[in-house]
């Protein structure tokens, strides 16, 4: 919100007859665990009473509600030697995304405001206990179990329907959204008029009609001229990093995408792809000149995490690129375990995950990750590696290797991901097809039997008949299968 939008917010905030279960006022700061306490209980007001957010206001009077200005600055204001705001949120569970803002309201008056998202699914806590608001008083939860049932029991509005902007004309439509990139995309044709965008926008859920119109974050999210123009998504904007060298020591440039993603989707990977080394010949099967990596697993993975990312988390997708590898990665943890990344689909994003595959973004349902895989052996690059930690997934493509400079893990990985590849193609892993895999010569099949043994000895693979005698025969399949 711009300073003129924070005026006019707190006008509207100090016209209510008293303070809520939903907004507070004070003057001056006390304590942060004071504050602490204040969002719990306004973020569980606000989920009771269905107000999409809560207030928590410095520098108005909270008896008579004038607007007298406040000594505090919660940007700048610390606890200990961390920075109060960081302070605050590592205390929160769940950690919701609220927003502080500094702003003056004239020459003599300034304010510091703390929007406060209401909490979805269970009750805000701050250093383990709830807190709810009683007329004006902040209470335990705890004390109120019809209040805090209210809470569990609250019909949560999936992150896709949430209103981004409302209060809209049919003109303000046009302005934000870049309404002909889902015609295009769509290969539809444009409407004669204004109205029947309007009517295909509301019956896709990218808009929805109240007193005026609002855009949905669904809406914004994938096509929207410039995410900054939506609080509540900009955030999410896809970062681009390259890196000199292996580590993080030294960047080259960076770029933020602040489109929405279905009409910045090429612009992302055109840049990425513009960034990434070629390589004069890769093994055997490729050409001079070839890019390293395969931009048509790289659209892949950046697709995926642009759904599968949960969009309640603070994060927002990120792709960095080093002088070895590519990571992509995005916030959430994934709903199913990355070993099933190949056969098993779920998606927090429905709607979204939905648009982007009628758009042409990415690959039907479960049949994504395998073409990641099969150009990954195309290529004979090292197996893609997925790892979860603090509350981000992330999945890494390698630069070529040969297989005398692959690790023990490395080749285990390879293995299980090419029993995979094979399995959902309704085809078996054998030692032939791992050799072909690595580009092993025939007389050195010994070294694919060898790496067939550790992923046996791993658990990631499994005989598919292991009553046979034979090995020169012997198939495999994944552990699950």
């Amino acid at each position: 919100m711009n300073e003129q939008q924070l005026i006019e917010l707190l006008d509207q905030l100090v016209k209510q007859s008293h303070e809520s279960e939903w907004v507070e006022f004070k003057r001056n700061f006390h304590s942060a665990e004071e504050i602490g306490e204040r969002i719990s209980a306004l973020s569980n007001g606000a989920c009771i009473h269905n107000q999409p957010f809560a207030y928590l206001v410095f520098g108005v009077e909270d008896q008579t509600q004038t607007i007298k200005g406040t000594t505090f600055n919660a940007k700048a204001a610390k606890k200990g030697n961390e920075d109060l705001e960081h302070w605050l949120l590592t205390r929160l569970n769940p950690r919701i995304d609220f927003s502080v803002y500094e702003f003056d309201y004239d020459a003599s008056r300034h304010i510091s405001i703390y929007v406060i998202p209401a909490t979805q699914n269970q009750p805000v806590e701050f250093l383990h206990q709830a807190y709810i608001r009683v007329s004006s008083i902040t209470r335990k939860l705890n004390d109120f179990p019809q209040k805090q049932a209210k809470i569990w029991k609250k019909d949560t509005t999936p992150f896709e329907k949430e209103i981004a902007k409302d209060n809209l004309s049919a003109s303000d439509i046009t302005k934000y959204l870049s309404t002909e990139t889902y015609f295009d995309l769509l290969k539809l044709p444009y409407p004669s008029n204004q109205q029947g965008v309007i009517d295909k926008f509301i019956d896709e859920g990218l808009i929805v009609k109240n007193k005026g119109y609002a855009i949905t974050k669904l809406g914004a999210l994938l096509f929207a001229k410039h995410l900054k123009d939506f609080e509540s998504i900009a955030r999410k904007s896809v970062r681009i990093i390259v890196y000199k060298g292996k580590n993080k020591v030294q960047t080259e440039r960076e770029q933020m995408k602040a489109k929405g993603y279905a009409l910045g989707f090429e612009e992302v990977v055109d840049w990425i792809s513009s960034q990434l080394p070629a390589n004069e010949e890769i093994g055997k099967a490729l050409r001079k000149e070839t890019r390293m990596y395969p931009e048509i697993a790289i659209r892949e993975l950046i697709a995926n995490a642009l759904i599968h990312q949960d969009l309640t988390e603070k994060g927002f997708p990120m792709i960095e690129i080093f002088s070895d590898r590519i990571e992509i990665s995005n916030a959430g943890t994934p709903l199913v375990t990355p070993e099933r990344f190949i056969d098993a689909y779920l998606s927090r994003n429905e709607k979204l995950a939905d648009l982007m595959r009628r758009m042409g973004f990415c690959e039907e349902k479960g049949s994504g990750l395998d073409k990641v895989i099969f150009y990954n052996e195309l290529y004979q690059l090292p197996a893609i590696n997925i790892v979860v930690a603090e509350n981000r997934t992330q999945v890494t493509m390698y630069c070529y290797k040969t297989l005398n400079n692959l690790d023990k893990k490395e080749k285990i990985r390879a293995c299980y991901q090419h029993a995979c590849l094979k399995y959902v193609s309704n085809e078996k892993m054998t030692n032939q097809s791992l050799r072909e895999r690595f580009k092993i010569e025939d007389h050195n099949y010994s070294i694919a039997s060898r790496i067939i043994r550790d992923a046996l000895e791993d658990k990631v693979i499994k005989e598919d008949n292991p009553e046979s005698k034979s090995r020169k025969y012997a198939s495999y399949i994944p552990f699950w299968a």
